[in-house]
């Protein structure tokens, strides 16, 4: 009877974590869809227009309290999903996997408890930086077809990465401690 206990607890524990992964990343999803929908700017200088938004904000709060698994999947679909919806159809996958590898970065390198404080928050936004700027350089190459066209973009993104990780350090400290006394966790 009491290994019968353990196991329903241990189930409704399973259930719990699971409902609460989907409704926080579903939460982030959305966020970044629309801090990146609503909240830019186009740029005239890059070969597309480019644009500069803040889905980057949700994308790396959701990666640095949530993980890397919330950070992978708020940034590749929420973008992704702009990208589908905006016009910028082309784009969208190359958008889901650079931006989900972004999430997923700055999520695996803030995972460690010993890793969350500020030297490792700007270290997960410079590596997420890296991975943007990359990871465009070479989707612009591959769309354009054209390996100069796409240096026109590089200062779009480091503005568009620069103002997020700003933003981000700024309120992220408050956020996880907000997190935390409610209750919520990474998931693993």
């Amino acid at each position: 009877m009491a290994n019968t206990n353990v196991q329903a607890a241990a189930a409704e524990r399973e259930v719990t974590s699971s409902v609460q992964f989907l409704t926080v990343t579903a939460i982030f999803v959305a966020l970044t869809y629309i801090f990146t929908a609503f909240i830019n700017v186009r740029l005239p200088i890059a070969a597309n227009g480019g644009l500069i938004h803040l889905g980057n904000v949700p994308l790396f709060i959701g990666a640095i309290i949530f993980g890397k698994k919330t950070g992978a999947i708020a940034g590749g679909v929420g973008m992704g999903l702009f990208d589908l919806l905006s016009g910028w159809t082309l784009w969208a996958p190359f958008t889901f996997v650079i931006v989900a590898l972004m999430g997923f970065t700055v999520g695996k390198l803030t995972e460690d408890e010993k890793h969350q404080n500020f030297k490792w928050y700007v270290i997960a936004l410079i590596s997420a930086c890296v991975i943007k700027v990359a990871g465009y350089y070479i989707a612009e190459v591959v769309i354009y077809g054209n390996p100069l066209a796409p240096v026109a973009s590089i200062p779009g993104n480091l503005v568009q990465i620069g103002v997020a990780a700003v933003i981000t350090l700024v309120v992220i400290a408050p956020l996880n401690v907000a997190a935390k006394r409610v209750g919520l966790r990474k998931f693993k």
